[in-house]
């Protein structure tokens, strides 16, 4: 728990019980993970931030359109319907982003589904960005999605 307002005595290690009750194998079945700070009553009467939702619908369409584009003669409709042979026939990865998503792999020590599911986030942010290739950079956004919220 992020609000030292709410947190019990025990944290964070209650905290760390509680999310070890999740398997790992089941937290690798999620393709992000976000942490959310609690909302402050008082923070609920400001004005809205951020993008607005058509704004994010039109970027989200563009996307698909992409992936509609690009897997047009395959059977597989979104990025999230890629499997490891796909993967390497379709994505196309900087040197330096293969090199990262390597060493993170490691140094992370990621299963083989969670290093597949970085590989496609990765993608779809790529996509968003409409960029033909995968950068470093879209790999760490990845990865920090898929690392910020503890694994058991």
């Amino acid at each position: 728990m992020t609000d030292p307002d709410q947190a019990c005595g025990r944290a964070p290690s209650c905290g760390n019980d509680y999310l070890g009750r999740i398997s790992g194998p089941l937290m690798d079945r999620f393709d992000l993970r976000i942490e959310v700070p609690v909302a402050r009553f008082q923070d609920l009467s400001l004005p809205a931030s951020g993008e607005r939702s058509h704004v994010i619908a039109k970027r989200v369409l563009a996307a698909r359109t992409l992936q509609d584009t690009r897997y047009a003669k395959t059977e597989i409709a979104t990025n999230s319907d890629l499997t490891g042979d796909a993967m390497d026939r379709l994505i196309q990865m900087e040197e330096d982003a293969k090199t990262y998503i390597e060493q993170a792999a490691i140094k992370l020590n990621l299963t083989a589904r969670g290093f597949h599911r970085v590989i496609r986030v990765s993608r779809t942010i790529a996509d968003f960005e409409q960029s033909e290739h995968v950068a470093r950079h879209h790999v760490g956004e990845a990865i920090s999605f898929h690392n910020s919220a503890p694994a058991a």
